[in-house]
């Protein structure tokens, strides 16, 4: 029975991420479906449904190779921490998670600040990449993450590393998640923002946050009784470690035209090669992997294989994870969106030809806004569904303010496309990176266009 408990703990806590990975308006479910929950199920089910988001968020490639790290600094599965102190630690720990989720979003609700704007600075960008690269290093071997000697000397004499130092990690890894929460948290700050229901937000957010800790807390709580470290273990450090890398990565690509030129190329032999070039890492690191087991014949060349398979590893996840996010079916027969980047002159144009409009408001700095400009609004099947749309663009600058537009449309996330019927009413808006069938079936639904012969 114990065993059975100690394998179920782990496959939560290592393998759960497969999990994460495997008639409305409202495509996709994202930043609409807190306020659908809301208005049809009630409080309860909506404040439910956060926790879930946020387990789901937890999963993520950005928050889950955290895990072993975060768990361990803290000292959660140190051998001389007991089941109960771990689960006290762990619980300070989501704690301090929502400590800071849930006041920044009812600020970030109410102010019209947007959580994501630090990502405009590229001193921040720069950061995080380091700061993961630093962690992704750490998993391949290249040294141990751990407390200087000194503190840790100090910290033991006075009882661990404590419930004090576990709630500011908790703070800290909030920073590092809060890019990567999904359109489901953007929902919730939205509802703040137009309802000022700062009770309802305040314990949607609170919930969000638990439910992200989850992963964090069944770690440093049952840390204890997982199986003993060996070749699985290596495993895992070897795929966090290409996650983390990766991740390092994406904030460089999302924003520095530079460096996503460098993988942004749709052509299907480009994916064959990125697939070819992933498949090579990723052998490498399984050979790593078996070369660890117990009495391995070729354990003496484990290390070889760490080393030659990080750069194939890496480089692969940054062109397949590119290339799969992009739109393969380029039909250049279809012309272009013909977006205005006048808001009088549009509005009187939808309002003199009865033509209902939709409005894309995004920023430079915003991934989510060139992603969805490249791989959703440049798809065929889009620039067809849009024909008989007024199309404006409201497009910031690293260095705009965009304050005057975002209180003019109620706007508290970033990206955000607004439908507005003939009549000039606003019929719904979409919160995230859609792909291109979804829409073409909220273009569809939310404001069925008047096309115009021969419009293109």
């Amino acid at each position: 029975m114990k065993r059975t408990s100690q394998l179920a703990v782990t496959a939560l806590v290592f393998f759960a991420p497969a999990l994460a990975w495997a008639g409305n308006c409202v495509p996709g479910g994202g930043a609409g479906r807190f306020a659908e929950l809301l208005a049809t199920h009630g409080a309860l089910v909506a404040i439910a449904a956060a926790f879930g988001a946020g387990f789901l968020a937890s999963l993520t490639p950005c928050v889950y190779p955290m895990v072993p790290i975060t768990v361990s600094v803290f000292g959660a599965t140190s051998e001389k921490t007991t089941r109960l102190r771990g689960a006290l630690l762990s619980g300070a720990f989501v704690l301090g998670i929502a400590t800071l989720f849930t006041p920044l979003g009812v600020v970030s609700a109410l102010t019209g600040k947007l959580m994501g704007a630090a990502l405009a600075s590229t001193w921040v960008v720069v950061g995080l990449a380091t700061l993961f690269v630093a962690l992704a290093a750490s998993m391949f071997g290249a040294f141990e993450l751990a407390l200087p000697a000194s503190l840790t000397n100090r910290l033991s004499a006075m009882g661990g590393v404590g419930y004090r130092g576990a709630f500011v990690m908790g703070l800290v890894m909030g920073l590092v998640a809060a890019p990567c929460t999904g359109p489901f948290l953007t929902g919730v700050v939205t509802v703040i923002a137009t309802t000022k229901n700062v009770a309802l937000g305040s314990a949607a957010l609170f919930s969000f946050s638990l439910g992200l800790g989850v992963v964090f807390f069944v770690a440093g709580a049952f840390g204890a009784s997982l199986p003993k470290s060996g070749a699985w273990m290596v495993g895992i450090k070897w795929v966090s470690g290409v996650g983390l890398a990766y991740l390092a990565f994406s904030y460089l690509r999302d924003h520095f035209d530079v460096v996503r030129e460098l993988v942004e190329h749709p052509s299907w032999g480009f994916g064959a090669v990125a697939f070819a070039v992933l498949g090579t890492g990723v052998t490498l690191g399984v050979a790593h992997v078996v070369a660890e087991r117990r009495k391995s014949p070729i354990a003496h060349l484990s290390r070889r294989f760490r080393l030659l398979s990080i750069a194939p590893a890496v480089a692969g996840a940054a062109m397949v994870f590119t290339w799969v996010g992009l739109d393969h079916d380029v039909d250049e027969s279809e012309a272009p969106i013909a977006w205005t980047t006048d808001d009088a002159a549009a509005v009187a144009k939808a309002r003199s030809e009865g033509r209902p409009m939709i409005v894309d408001v995004g920023a430079e700095w915003c991934a989510g806004c060139k992603k969805l400009d490249r791989r959703t609004f440049s798809n065929p099947a889009v620039r067809k569904a849009s024909r008989g749309y007024v199309a404006l663009r409201l497009f910031g600058g690293q260095d705009d303010d965009m304050d005057d537009v975002m209180k003019k449309y109620g706007i508290v996330g970033l990206p955000t496309v607004i439908f507005f019927d003939a009549a000039g009413n606003e019929v719904g808006r979409l919160n995230e990176d859609v792909k291109p069938s979804e829409m073409v079936t909220a273009m569809k639904c939310y404001a069925p266009p008047r096309v115009v012969v021969g419009m293109r």
